[in-house]
């Protein structure tokens, strides 16, 4: 089984002492969110066929990292580096240094080790079209070489989405929107060239209409990836968490309502004060997340 850690929070930033911890004792008890039911996942070497890490800040996980290597288990790292302003990511690492991270990781593991998430792609009048065209195109040059794609999606609008956007803007200043269907395509073909000048494939998280001409379905819980840095064929069947994700299974071990960075679009999030009060509640030696 292939294990996420996490797309629900950031366990490399926030909870790595936790995870560590239940490696170190093979399992943890996950909580079904719909009726509290504890079900047991083993993490021992030979039930994990390897570990997908979701991150904006890798940098205090990067010594575990290793170990995780040591201990003879495949990852990959899914790492978003948006550089947004403040008002939009509140706490989140400054993307130089992201970089630097990325680069680390490539150097000790390889390419295939980190993908780049250009994710979520927000229209807002602090992030404009013109925004993301310049920035996009600094940080895809200093990941030149070190990773071989780039996940990209647009920012898709739930409910409790709209509402921290709404709350942020209020108190921020600024205002959002949806880009138009041709305003997505017209940037997607920006970004693509962008992509193909510093050696990086362009792929869609979960929102396959826009793919298409050189950009295609992303796997963000790749088993062909993980099958390459394993070094042998890793089975999984295509079962995203959605009807349009393109994931391999996976079980996650996350906990929504957790992340304090700060992300006034994420979708894992209530409100950023609930999830800084988990945090601050979690503790590191219990058998599961939260």
């Amino acid at each position: 089984m292939i294990i996420s850690a996490s797309y629900k929070t950031d366990i490399p930033a926030f909870y790595g002492e936790w995870f560590m911890n239940r490696l170190d004792a093979g399992y943890s008890l996950l909580r079904n969110p719909y009726n509290g039911r504890l079900s047991r996942v083993d993490l021992s070497l030979e039930a994990v066929d390897g570990f997908v890490f979701w991150t904006k800040n890798l940098g205090p996980f990067l010594p575990r990292l290793k170990e995780v290597h040591r201990r003879g288990f495949p990852f990959m790292v899914q790492y978003t580096i948006n550089g947004y302003p403040r008002a939009l990511e509140v706490s989140v690492l400054e993307a130089t240094k992201a970089a630097e991270h990325v680069r680390e990781v490539s150097d000790q593991f390889g390419r295939d080790a980190v993908v780049w998430r250009y994710d979520t792609i927000l229209l807002s009048s602090l992030t404009p079209v013109e925004f993301h065209l310049d920035n996009f195109a600094i940080i895809a040059e200093s990941l030149k070489g070190c990773t071989n794609e780039c996940v990209i999606s647009f920012a898709q609008i739930y409910r409790k989405t709209r509402r921290n956007l709404d709350r942020a803007a209020a108190e921020e200043h600024f205002t959002w929107r949806e880009p138009s269907g041709e305003e997505r395509q017209t940037l997607l073909r920006s970004l693509l060239r962008m992509t193909k000048a510093n050696g990086m494939a362009l792929t869609l998280c979960s929102q396959p209409e826009f793919a298409g001409e050189g950009v295609d379905e992303a796997h963000c819980i790749d088993a062909q990836r993980l099958s390459r840095i394993a070094g042998q064929t890793i089975v999984a069947k295509l079962k995203g968490m959605r009807e349009t994700c393109g994931c391999y299974e996976s079980r996650d071990i996350g906990d929504y309502d957790t992340c304090p960075h700060g992300c006034v679009y994420c979708y894992a999030v209530l409100n950023r004060e609930l999830s800084k009060r988990r945090y601050g509640a979690h503790d590191a030696l219990a058998e599961r997340f939260s």
